[in-house]
């Protein structure tokens, strides 16, 4: 996606050898309009596949997925990084292991919004290591919903997470595709959509 690659390579920041900064319009202060784009995108892609739920990882992946939901016309579900109190029952569970924070956390969805009628498109910010979605197939398949794709805002792919996931035989559709960081700067390899 040509807009967000501009937008990465204009507000985006290389720290160290694999980490890239979007606070400003992604991981921190949201750029709506961009997300709106995102969200339109991802839902022309996965448009036939019968998508009847969106889901993410709280916190980051909430604005693309929501967008995408809107675009879908579909319900958007995060799992919680944190069980709360009022998740007294019902609740389907993964551990997550989560690359940028280096912590393990068990993440978790309300089994009441997720059923085997359901037909599944993951949203997530990054991928890495591709544990967050791993996690999300998991909680997915505890409630025998199909997931039909993969949704990717920004892709890692010098890090073995698409590796990870095309084993499931799912499909990945990455918008912006980073093949290495070079001199402190991105150099992107070919993007799905």
């Amino acid at each position: 996606m040509k807009l967000l690659e501009e937008r990465i390579l204009k507000d985006g920041d290389v720290l160290g050898e694999n980490i890239l900064k979007v606070d400003s319009f992604l991981t921190h202060q949201v750029d709506f309009e961009l997300m709106q784009e995102i969200g339109k995108v991802f839902a022309d892609k996965y448009k036939e596949a019968g998508i009847t739920k969106v889901v993410t990882i709280e916190a980051s992946g909430i604005a693309p997925a929501v967008y995408a939901a809107q675009a879908l016309g579909v319900p958007m579900i995060f799992a919680k990084k944190a069980k709360n109190i009022t998740m007294t029952e019902g609740i389907l569970t993964a551990e997550v292991y989560s690359f940028t924070k280096q912590v393990t956390s068990q993440v978790s969805i309300v089994s009441r919004f997720l059923s085997n009628d359901d037909t599944v498109l993951i949203i997530d910010d990054f991928l890495a290591n591709g544990q967050a979605a791993k996690g999300l197939l998991e909680i997915i398949g505890q409630a025998g919903a199909k997931v039909a794709g993969i949704g990717i805002v920004i892709e890692k792919s010098f890090q073995d997470g698409r590796d990870l996931l095309e084993k499931t035989g799912v499909p990945v559709t990455s918008l912006a595709r980073i093949k290495a960081f070079e001199n402190g700067r991105v150099v992107f390899a070919e993007a799905d959509a």
